[in-house]
C-alpha cells in the first residue's frame, strides 16, 4: 500500500493512530467514524431511508472482520436514531484504500490515515477484490452447515469466479451479477430477523414447488448467539427477461388506446361488465377483443396462473409453521384494525392538507372521500373474523408489476421483501392471499392511467373518454385474472373463501392500497391523485350494490 501521507495534494481529513486492522477496536476511530465521517456519507446514498427524518445521532452496533490475501475488509452494522423517537439499522461494507483511480467519487467515505498511512475509507461492494472473497466465502460454503455466516444452496455446485458488475443503478439495495449468471443482493437497510425475501425466496426454491422466481444460490446472514439472524445478502440465479411487467404493460396499453381511432371503436359502445365478475377468455364480448387484443388477456391469464402457484406453493407447508396455512382469529383482526385505521387516520391528515393541490373531478372526488370518512373508517373496523371461513398465508406482501420479470411469454416473481412502510414482524404475519390479488389490480388500474397521462396528445379522444375506456377495460382484466387465478387455487385446495368472501376481501385489501396510494400522491404528484380516487370511489359504489 502506498504512503501517501507526505504527498502535497493529500491531506486526510482524520488521523488515527491505529492501524487499519485494529480500526473497530480502536475508541478514538470509533467515535470519529459515527458522529462525524458516517452522517455526511450516507446523507447523500439512494438507500438511506431516513431523509425525510431529522437525525439525532448514529451508532456502530456491530462489526466483523474478513480478510483477503491482499486487503482486510469490515461488515459494520449501525444503528441511526432520529429525534422522531424511531431508529433504522443500515449495514455498510468498509475498506481502506491507498489506490482509488478506478473508483467513483461517489463511492468515497472520507479521506483518511491509519499510522500514518494516507488513503480513503471506501465502500467496500465498489472493490472487486471484495466481491471475489464474498463470492469465493458463499461457493465454498457447506451447504448443510447451521448457523454459519455464508451458505450456500445444495442444489449448486461449486464455481469459480469468473466477473462481477453492478446491476442497474443502486435503489434501496445494491445488486452485483456475478459471471453473468448469479445476482448478489446486498440489503443495506436491515433488521434483527431474517429478511422475507431470503426467507422466501429459500423457501420457493428449496420446496420446488414453485419454479417462476430466480432460484435460491446462498446468502450471507449474520447468527447472533441469541439466535437472532440478521440477512445482509441474498444470491439468486440471473433470469434472462425483456424487462419488468410494468414497462411491458405500458407498452401494451398504448397499443390499446390506439385502437381506438385505428379501428374507429365507439366508447360508448363498449360493453361494461360488473367489478369482480369473472371472465374466461372465450367468454369476453367481441366488442372487448377488438378493443384491448387477445394478446393482453392471454398474458393476464398467465399472470393469474403464477399468482396462484406462488400462493399455492407459499401455503404448501405443513411442518414448517412460517408457511403452514392459518386461520383468521381475535388476535389478527386487532392487529389488522389497529394498523389500517392508524394509516388511514394518517392519510386523512394528508388529504385535509391537500386539498388546495386539487381542481376539476379530482377534487370532487377527494371531497366526496372526506365526507364519506366515517364510512370508510367503519369499513376497515368491520372485519369481522368469525365469518372467515378462508385462511391466511404467507404472501408476496408489495405485489404489483414492478415485482414482475417477462421472460417470452411467461413471468419470474420476485422481490419478497414485504411492504417498506412496514415493520419486518409485520411483513411476516400471515394474510389473505388476495391481499397480493389486490395489489396487482391496484397495478393494472395505475398502468391504464400512467398510459393516458404520458401519451395522451397522442389519442383523439378526450381525457374523460379514455378514463371511461380504461374502466371498462380494468374490470376486464380483473375478470380474466380472477377466473385463472381461482380456479387454479381451488382446484389445488388453498382455500380463499367462497365468492362472497372473496369480494369482501377483496374490497377491504383494495380500499387498504387505494387510500395509502392516495396519500402518496398528493405528497409528490398531485395530478395523479385521481386513479386513487377513482378506485376509492368504484369501491364504494360497488359495495352498495352488494
Amino acid at each position: 500500500m502506498t504512503d501517501k501521507a507526505t504527498s502535497d495534494d493529500f491531506n486526510p481529513d482524520f488521523q488515527f493512530k491505529c492501524d487499519w486492522k485494529d480500526a473497530f477496536t480502536d475508541d478514538d476511530f470509533i467515535k470519529t467514524f459515527s458522529t462525524e465521517i458516517l452522517e455526511n456519507y450516507i446523507l447523500k446514498k439512494r438507500w438511506y431511508a431516513g431523509k425525510s427524518s431529522t437525525l439525532k445521532y448514529i451508532e456502530v452496533i456491530e462489526h466483523f472482520r474478513l480478510k483477503s490475501e491482499i486487503n482486510n475488509f469490515y461488515g459494520v452494522l449501525i444503528e441511526v436514531n432520529f429525534n422522531e423517537a424511531f431508529f433504522q439499522n443500515y449495514f455498510i461494507p468498509l475498506a481502506f484504500m491507498a489506490d482509488t483511480q478506478t473508483l467513483g467519487t461517489n463511492t468515497l467515505i472520507a479521506k483518511v490515515s491509519f499510522n500514518e498511512v494516507a488513503g480513503y475509507l471506501v465502500d467496500a461492494i465498489h472493490i472487486e477484490d471484495f466481491r471475489i472473497l464474498i463470492f469465493n466465502n458463499i461457493m465454498q460454503s457447506d451447504p448443510l452447515a447451521k448457523n454459519e455466516m455464508f451458505h450456500r444452496s445444495d442444489a449448486f455446485k461449486k464455481t469459480k469466479y469468473e466477473s462481477s458488475k453492478f446491476m442497474g443503478a443502486e435503489q434501496s439495495n445494491t445488486s452485483i451479477v456475478y459471471n453473468d449468471k448469479y445476482v448478489l443482493k446486498f440489503f443495506r437497510r436491515i433488521y434483527n430477523s431474517k429478511n422475507p425475501d431470503y426467507e422466501i425466496n429459500r423457501f420457493l426454491t428449496e420446496s420446488g414447488l414453485f419454479d417462476n422466481t430466480p432460484r435460491y444460490v446462498g446468502s450471507i446472514n449474520l447468527i447472533h448467539e441469541k439466535g437472532e439472524t440478521i440477512t445482509l445478502g441474498l444470491m439468486q440465479e440471473l433470469v434472462e427477461n425483456q424487462g419488468d411487467a410494468w414497462k411491458y404493460m405500458l407498452n401494451e396499453l398504448h397499443s390499446v388506446f390506439l385502437n381506438l381511432e385505428k379501428k374507429r371503436i365507439k366508447i360508448s359502445r363498449l360493453p361494461d361488465t360488473v367489478l369482480y365478475e369473472r371472465h374466461t377468455i372465450n367468454s369476453l364480448p367481441p366488442e372487448i377483443i377488438d378493443f384491448a387484443g387477445l394478446n393482453l388477456f392471454l398474458k393476464i391469464s398467465k399472470l393469474g396462473l403464477r399468482t396462484a402457484e406462488m400462493h399455492i406453493a407459499l401455503g404448501s407447508d405443513m411442518h414448517n409453521t412460517a408457511f403452514t396455512p392459518t386461520k383468521y382469529n381475535g388476535d389478527y383482526a386487532v392487529w389488522l384494525k389497529n394498523r389500517l385505521i392508524y394509516q388511514f387516520q394518517n392519510r386523512l391528515n394528508t388529504i385535509e392538507n391537500n386539498l388546495h393541490k386539487l381542481d376539476g373531478e379530482s377534487l370532487k372526488l377527494a371531497k366526496e372521500f372526506l365526507e364519506r370518512k366515517k364510512e370508510i373508517r367503519k369499513h376497515f373496523l368491520d372485519f369481522d373474523w368469525t365469518k372467515m371461513k378462508s385462511e391466511r398465508i404467507r404472501i408476496h406482501g408489495d405485489y404489483h408489476l414492478g415485482q414482475v420479470l417477462v421472460n417470452d411469454d411467461d413471468y419470474y416473481l420476485l422481490d419478497f421483501e414485504g411492504e417498506p412502510e412496514s415493520t419486518i414482524q409485520d411483513r411476516k404475519v400471515k394474510q389473505p392471499p388476495l391481499k397480493d390479488v389486490a395489489g396487482m389490480f391496484r397495478s393494472f388500474h395505475y398502468a391504464i392511467y400512467s398510459t393516458i397521462f404520458n401519451n395522451d396528445k397522442a389519442y383523439n379522444h378526450s381525457a374523460e373518454e379514455l378514463f371511461q375506456a380504461g374502466e371498462i377495460l380494468y374490470k376486464y382484466m380483473i375478470g380474466v385474472f380472477l377466473d385463472t387465478y381461482v380456479q387454479k387455487v381451488q382446484k389445488e385446495n388453498l382455500n380463499i373463501g367462497y365468492q362472497k368472501e372473496i369480494e369482501f376481501l377483496l374490497d377491504y385489501c383494495l380500499l387498504e392500497k387505494a387510500v395509502y396510494e392516495l396519500g402518496y400522491e398528493l405528497n409528490s404528484r398531485p395530478r395523479w391523485a385521481i386513479i386513487p380516487l377513482r378506485g376509492i370511489n368504484c369501491i364504494l359504489k360497488n359495495k352498495k350494490q352488494e
